[in-house]
């Protein structure tokens, strides 16, 4: 042999395995079947294949889900894809009957109804495990309505609030989650099967009936369109990167929490690990992986973003880039939502170190500035400047202003004929509670979320 046929046979081999997907696409071998009997019950329907073959492709196609699911199963590179790869072995099984099934279809409309059914067969199961995060939120959160946390904003601390309002914060970013899910399952609902290569199909087929049989509310409405829309691949990307933001934002503060310096939180040994040479040092290492899984994330829908930007219709090689990204995205998306949901309901709370943490950064000086305004009807600026001498005292005398006393108040020259009511004002449980308007962190509004939530959680 030449060196030249060599070559050649090794560029064969090299452009087989470029241009192959089988080694991943078939994890969709169970919607690849599934919309395969759903395609040929309808073509026997419409007798375009007669029920006898229908019947054998439906017990062919069915033995070989039997095989992939035990093992025995043999994916060969030669096959191409995952739809080339059942319907060879179909073809094996069955016969001739096997060549009927791909009649009125092109592996275009099939690998966007494997895809879709994929990508809402998921989206069913995320939202399912951000229910279960959400009420394992709501939960702890009902216990802590009245456990006093600073409140920050540029990581400074600001006012009193409480850990139950605080949590029921991250309890309104994962309903989003789980909205913006629904939202998507509902616009993606659309059944590709039968718009075939580009431009439908000569036969007459019922795509309202193959619909039907695969739970879609209907079929798309461009054949066109349909057959390189990648949309719903993108929206699965995108609600799994926000999910995971949100994620990797309560990880941050668990990670903060956990520390020395805060104290706040104690996780389980199961999510924490010591030091390899510091055996007094318990690291965050999962709420850190958590928070790293961000950028492998983002990066997937980045990729598909960039696959779609440039394609003309109809439909363009390019677009087997689609799944490996939502396949990787999907499972971290799910086992981040498994082990945040472990971490939480493990989690050791220390409400003393929060209550002591709520008595360093004078967090209810805004309330001072809020009660001269209130039965002084001193403007808000003007108070705003008051208020800032009171704190200057405080730190002068090395108190936080939640423990001044009146006679200390009355020090300040605008402040001398302050009434003694002030005092209770300043009680950092009060100045929690104070905060009483539709959304605040009063203890009866925060009970007021929890409730909301819980008629939600109950009702979807």
């Amino acid at each position: 042999m030449s060196n030249n046929q060599i070559l050649k046979n090794d560029n064969n081999e090299i452009l087989k395995q470029f241009n192959a997907s089988v080694n991943f696409d078939k994890k969709l071998y169970l919607q690849d079947i599934k919309g395969s009997i759903a395609h040929s019950k309808m073509l026997a329907l419409q007798g375009i294949i007669s029920s006898q073959d229908q019947k054998l492709i439906e017990n062919g196609l069915l033995q070989i889900k039997d095989e992939i699911e035990n093992g025995s199963f043999v994916w060969s590179i030669e096959d191409e894809d995952v739809h080339m790869a059942i319907e060879n072995r179909l073809t094996s099984i069955i016969g001739d009957a096997g060549g009927r099934l791909h009649t009125a279809r092109s592996r275009n409309d099939q690998v966007a109804t494997d895809f879709t059914l994929y990508v809402q067969d998921k989206t069913k199961e995320i939202q399912s495990k951000l229910k279960t995060f959400i009420e394992v939120l709501v939960t702890i959160a009902s216990d802590h309505t009245d456990t006093l946390i600073p409140g920050m904003t540029h990581l400074q601390h600001a006012q009193p609030i409480n850990f139950g309002f605080h949590l029921m914060a991250y309890a309104n970013m994962f309903k989003r989650d789980y909205e913006r899910f629904a939202s998507s399952y509902e616009r993606n609902n659309y059944c590709p099967l039968g718009s075939a290569a580009l431009a439908g199909t000569p036969h007459n087929i019922d795509r309202f009936k193959t619909a039907q049989l695969l739970g879609f509310d209907s079929p798309t409405l461009s054949a066109l369109d349909t057959s390189s829309n990648r949309d719903f691949a993108l929206e699965i990307l995108f609600n799994i990167s926000t999910t995971i933001m949100h994620i990797s934002r309560l990880s941050e503060e668990l990670i903060l929490w956990s520390s020395y310096e805060f104290g706040f939180v104690k996780m389980s040994d199961e999510y924490a690990t010591t030091s390899s040479i510091m055996p007094q040092k318990k690291n965050p290492d999962v709420p850190e992986l958590l928070r790293g899984k961000t950028g492998r994330v983002y990066g997937n829908l980045m990729s598909l973003l960039t696959v779609m930007k440039g394609l003309p219709l109809a439909y363009n090689k390019d677009t087997q880039e689609d799944k490996e990204g939502v396949f990787d995205s999907v499972e971290t998306c799910e086992i981040s939502l498994d082990i945040i949901t472990a971490v939480m309901q493990t989690l050791i709370i220390n409400k003393d170190k929060m209550e002591q943490a709520c008595q360093v950064g004078h967090l209810s000086a805004t309330d001072l500035a809020d009660y001269l305004v209130q039965k002084q009807n001193i403007p808000f600026r003007t108070a705003y400047y008051i208020t800032k001498d009171v704190v200057e005292l405080a730190n002068t005398l090395n108190k936080d202003v939640s423990g001044l006393t009146i006679q200390e108040l009355r020090t300040i020259e605008k402040l001398a004929n302050i009434d003694e009511d002030v005092i209770s004002y300043l009680d950092l449980r009060n100045s929690m509670n104070a905060r009483n308007s539709f959304g605040g962190t009063s203890t009866k509004r925060t009970q007021e979320q929890i409730q909301s939530f819980t008629q939600w959680l109950n009702n979807i």
